[in-house]
């Protein structure tokens, strides 16, 4: 029967199940759709894991779609302000120690590629620093806007540090006392189907039966629905990305008023890499691995060193250290019938890049937008997810590569494993092979809807050291197109000097937020 949707059931909460309440249930209010029922089911006995405390731009665009004030979130969820991630040590080149991927493109990206005429004539500045004044402000620890600023607004692009626990008792609230959503806590004790195969029901180990039309599966690596009830495996990529275990650390600062880093620190490691996050009120570290290249001590007293070398005046014996393991990879299908997979339940892989959550914020985006009217719809729909889904993940498998292809690193197995050419994606291979003759540009990153733009290539390939075989020829060597380029450079140069002097640093701007939202 071509039933009506009325009803979603968002099974498990966490980050990834109240963004979709609230996305789900915002884009509902906005149709005048009073029928729509969405309801979440999440388990008292489950914590959150809380590892996914960075954010790209596009979550911005999240919370002003379900009408969360940034002041409410800075305020409560001692965030603050992502400007992109530096690496460090992750070239392996002498004199290459660090590079900067920022958020805004290049100036003028649209139809200037700068880095044809950056090979030609400029390689002596780190590419960042030539192509966007967002470099700068990062070197100088500032803001991403004046405070007066209005909420999301920008001056350079930004997304979010923040406490993911916090985050979603944010998004709890917001979503049941301002979005209408139900909230029922409870655990899954039996899934019941109709006769065609569709999920009639989750029954509770509190005895209430819940009906849906459409249930989205965030029980996280469990995969309650789309793994354990409807068999969807999970699509291995160890093979190409190594890391398989986290082992994450909460640090206080030494004093309240100490600098925030407006960007995720990562440090390259013998065996897999550090992140390092400021938050409002502490730092979020850790330590992601390969099990088959170091064991649970190694990577331990890795990290335990690298928090003492970065962290002076703290007490490092009360900090309490916990472990994630994780099986890197994704579902082969997302959707199945009337299940929908989202968050942890239909994949993860290193958090390198901070893919998981804007993973969350799509899926979120392509169910409320798109939601199937009826049964018959839905099928469509779920076709299509799919295939959008797919295609992310790989990209994002061979973005993550990327980083390690490229590395110059020869001290440990895990590098020159990661550095053999037949670890990397075949389109990678290809990708590669092309950029020895003519830099990424639009057509390595050709959809709208591309998680990564080709300018984020550039700004891992270049910043990493690697230099084209092939000599820059034709447009880079026109002296009226070299002429504009050079404009555009002395552009970001001025724009990067206007920037140091009139934005604050980091700190300044979310205690200016945080004084008003409490005024």
């Amino acid at each position: 029967m071509n039933r009506p949707t009325r009803k979603i059931v968002i099974v498990g909460g966490g980050t990834a199940g109240w963004i979709t309440a609230c996305v789900v249930a915002a884009e509902s209010l906005k149709r005048g759709d009073g029928a729509v029922e969405v309801v979440l089911i999440e388990s008292p006995d489950i914590p959150i894991i809380g590892v996914g405390e960075g954010t790209w731009p596009s979550m911005r665009m999240t919370l002003q779609r379900i009408g969360l004030a940034e002041d409410e979130l800075i305020r409560e969820c001692s965030a603050s302000f992502k400007q992109g991630t530096r690496f460090r040590a992750w070239s392996g080149l002498p004199g290459n120690s660090e590079y900067i991927h920022p958020f805004s493109l290049p100036l003028e990206y649209s139809d200037l590629n700068p880095a044809k005429y950056w090979l030609a004539h400029g390689s002596s500045t780190p590419f960042a620093d030539l192509v966007t004044p967002q470099a700068r402000v990062i070197e100088l620890g500032l803001a991403p806007k004046q405070a007066g600023a209005p909420q999301y607004a920008f001056t350079v692009n930004y997304g979010y540090h923040f406490d993911a626990g916090a985050f979603a008792g944010l998004l709890h609230r917001h979503a049941t006392g301002k979005l209408g959503v139900q909230y029922i806590a409870g655990n899954v004790e039996s899934i019941e189907s109709d006769a065609n195969g569709d999920i009639a029901a989750v029954a509770l180990d509190t005895g209430e039966r819940v009906p849906g039309d459409l249930f989205v599966d965030c029980t996280g690596q469990k995969a309650l629905l789309i793994g354990a009830h409807y068999g969807s495996p999970l699509a291995s990529v160890k093979d190409v990305l190594f890391n398989d275990r986290a082992i994450a650390v909460q640090v206080p600062y030494a004093e309240p008023g100490d600098p925030i880093a407006p960007v995720t620190l990562s440090t390259a490691q013998p065996h897999g890499w550090i992140w390092d996050i400021g938050l409002n009120s502490r730092r979020g570290v850790g330590y992601v691995h390969s099990s088959a290249h170091a064991d649970e001590e190694t990577a331990l007293e890795a990290l335990k060193t690298y928090v003492a070398e970065t962290s002076p005046g703290i007490d490092l014996a009360g900090l309490s250290y916990r472990t994630i393991p994780f099986e890197p990879g994704y579902r082969e299908s997302f959707w199945i019938r009337n299940c929908v997979a989202v968050g942890l339940s239909a994949g993860f892989i290193e958090p390198l890049e901070a893919s998981a959550l804007v993973l969350i914020e799509q899926s979120a985006a392509i169910i409320g937008k798109q939601l199937p009217r009826d049964r018959e719809i839905m099928d469509v729909v779920a076709g299509r997810f799919n295939d959008k889904m797919r295609y992310h993940w790989l990209r994002i498998v061979e973005f993550l590569k990327l980083h390690y292809a490229v590395s110059a690193r020869e001290d440990s197995d895990y590098w020159k494993e990661n550095r053999a050419r037949e670890t990397w994606p075949e389109s990678l291979r290809e990708k590669i092979t092309l950029w020895q003759q003519q830099p990424p540009w639009h057509d390595d990153a050709p959809r709208l809807d591309e998680l990564f733009p080709s300018a984020s290539y550039q700004y891992v390939l270049y910043g990493m050291g690697f230099r084209p075989r092939y000599g820059a020829t034709g447009e880079a060597q026109d002296e009226r197109m070299r002429k504009r380029a050079d404009e555009v450079f002395h552009g970001a140069r001025m724009k990067a000097q206007q920037m140091a002097r009139l934005l604050p640093e980091t700190r300044e701007l979310i205690n200016a937020i945080t004084n008003r939202a409490a005024a």
